[in-house]
């Protein structure tokens, strides 16, 4: 027992050393952890050998690590996702998970009842991606709202629903029988089922009792994970299983946002937990371990441009948008790990290929930090590449042809005079705005952009639109940039890709010395080189947001607040927002 707690006490304390060393290079704290689990371990320094703590380690990490990934997933989310993430994702998950079957057989893994099912694993494992990474990254590039951004996560949710569907099938595999799949099934659904109806008419007023005593939420939300574990055990199923379940769950009772946050400290103790227990359980690299890792490596990256940039494509969203979900998935995810160590305490994996996965997750999860970072310079670096070997984007052939010959006809009738650059909620609000008060703006309007989803309701609309980079000189001189006299640029800096509001303005100015440019400024400092550059309005969002919170505090205070409110909502019924 002193022995188990001295290993605990070890593991975290090298976790948090290695963490803070990870912050510093910018990687993911997962990699440290995994890092640190492996020096310490028995193939290494050896500070800890006991067979015993690496497997309660492991399987604590793993049950809490489950039970949390269930918490994050939205049902409601997979029910209303839209068509083309619902078909990307479905490409995706089966082609990817056909793809590593194959390359598995190819490379000798065995596949079949009494030989093993490490190709199968494989395809499995090899067609996920990583929630942490993609959400981290997007979120410090602030891209989580844009199209890339939504079809991105709208995919790692569908991934997540793929593995609850894979882990119903799991304990059957060594006995293939359509009686036995069919039972497992019915004990996921009824598992399910009930779990379902637990949170959704017994847990509420329990937790709604409880709600004001802190740690009895806590203890409750811990209680209810090993409950349901020890039921799914008891079912033949695996407590892991369990705990997943009982993630999901709760997700769907109104307290989960609570439960959520109270199990925060929690979820990072176990994760850390999880991931130095698959670092200590991590061989030292041998030359076929490292061969085989940098093969999964190659694979997981083409596997996720043959898989995700086709369908997308199809579906009419353009080359950047079809290219950027695949460069922001092409890494391994967690739950690849975790199936991994599933796989083994089943007997399932009969060759050593855990070590390499591991070894490719850390050398992806590096890698794609690395590309999802500089997304927009790759993205601009392959689209001519693309372009030369047949593949049209939005901006060619009878689009192409369209857009110019409705932005030249309306040239030649003196429209086309307002031209917004860029299109996000900015945009659509004042789109919305012109509608209402200033219609006949709206004949003389034209607007650039290159996200397709705006660009089909915008068409739809009837207003002029050209699918073009900001970024582009090109782009900008084909939207007839010379002969508009107004320039509106609406993207801040933060959302704009290639250029800066500062650089369009002062192209914009060369292009057209008469025009009259109105730009956006995000900090004070931004308003006279703004000026400098050429604009002749600078627009400051945040003085008109702090004169309305001035407005809504006074009537805080006056007691009028609500009639305030009931104001913007009626204001709110009345708009036709492109991006609501």
């Amino acid at each position: 027992m002193h022995d188990f707690l001295r290993d605990i006490s070890i593991s975290i304390g090298t976790a948090w050393l290695l963490g803070v060393v990870a912050q510093w290079l910018r990687q993911s704290v997962l990699l440290a952890y995994l890092v640190g689990g492996f020096l310490i371990g028995p193939h290494c320094l050896q500070w800890i050998k006991s067979d015993e703590s690496i497997a309660v380690i492991s399987e604590l990490g793993l049950i809490f690590l489950l039970f949390m990934i269930g918490l994050e997933i939205d049902l409601k989310k997979i029910a209303s996702a839209g068509r083309s993430i619902t078909v990307t994702a479905a490409f995706q998950i089966l082609g990817g998970t056909l793809l590593g079957i194959l390359v598995g057989k190819l490379a000798g893994l065995p596949l079949g009842v009494g030989q093993g099912w490490d190709a199968l694993y494989f395809g499995v494992a090899g067609a996920l991606s990583s929630t942490v990474i993609v959400v981290k990254v997007l979120y410090d590039k602030r891209e989580l709202d844009t199209t890339a951004g939504r079809v991105t996560l709208g995919v790692l949710v569908l991934q997540d629903l793929a593995v609850i569907l894979f882990l119903a099938v799991q304990p059957s595999l060594d006995s293939l029988k359509i009686s036995a799949i069919v039972m497992s099934v019915l004990k996921v659904a009824g598992l399910v089922l009930s779990a379902l109806l637990l949170s959704r008419f017994a847990l509420p007023p329990l937790f709604r009792h409880i709600a004001r005593l802190p740690e009895l939420v806590l203890v409750g939300a811990l209680a209810w994970c090993f409950l349901l574990g020890e039921l799914a055990q008891q079912l033949g199923l695996s407590r892991e299983m369990g705990a997943l379940i009982a993630g999901v769950a709760i997700s769907t009772f109104p307290y989960a946002l609570d439960v959520a946050a109270k199990v925060t400290s929690l979820r990072d103790f176990f994760v850390t937990l999880f991931f130095v227990g698959l670092g200590l359980k991590t061989n030292v690299p041998t030359l076929n371990t490292s061969y085989l890792a940098l093969g999964i490596v190659a694979f997981v990256v083409i596997s996720r441009v043959v898989t995700i940039f086709p369908p997308l494509y199809w579906l009419r969203s353009g080359l950047r948008h079809s290219l950027l979900p695949a460069i922001n998935l092409c890494q391994l995810s967690e739950f690849s790990l975790v199936l991994f160590d599933l796989g083994i305490k089943s007997g399932h994996l009969k060759t050593g290929t855990g070590d390499a996965l591991s070894l490719a997750f850390v050398l992806l999860a590096v890698l794609s930090t690395f590309t999802m970072a500089r997304s927009d310079g790759l993205v601009r670096w392959t689209e001519p590449w693309l372009k030369r070997i047949g593949l049209r984007d939005l901006d060619d052939g009878q689009t192409q042809i369209q857009t110019q010959a409705d932005l030249e006809s309306a040239s030649h009738h003196g429209g086309s005079r307002i031209l917004l650059l860029g299109f996000f909620r900015t945009a659509s609000s004042l789109l919305s705005e012109m509608e209402r008060s200033a219609p006949d703006l709206l004949k003389e309007l034209a607007v650039v952009d290159f996200n397709p989803l705006v660009h089909a309701e915008l068409k739809r609309r009837n207003i002029k639109v050209l699918y073009g980079d900001l970024g582009q000189r090109d782009t900008l001189l084909h939207a007839g940039i010379g002969k508009a006299s107004v320039l509106v640029c609406t993207v801040p800096d933060s959302l704009l890709k290639g250029t800066t509001n500062v650089r369009l303005v002062r192209s914009l100015r060369e292009m057209n010395p008469t025009a009259k440019i109105i730009a956006p400024a995000e900090t004070l400092s931004d308003v006279p080189l703004l000026r400098a550059a050429g604009a002749d309005y600078v627009s400051m969002p945040r003085l008109q947001e702090a004169a309305d919170l001035c407005e809504a505090v006074r009537a805080a205070d006056s007691h009028l607040l609500e009639e305030k409110q009931s104001r913007l909502e009626t204001l709110l019924q009345e708009r036709r927002e492109v991006l609501p």
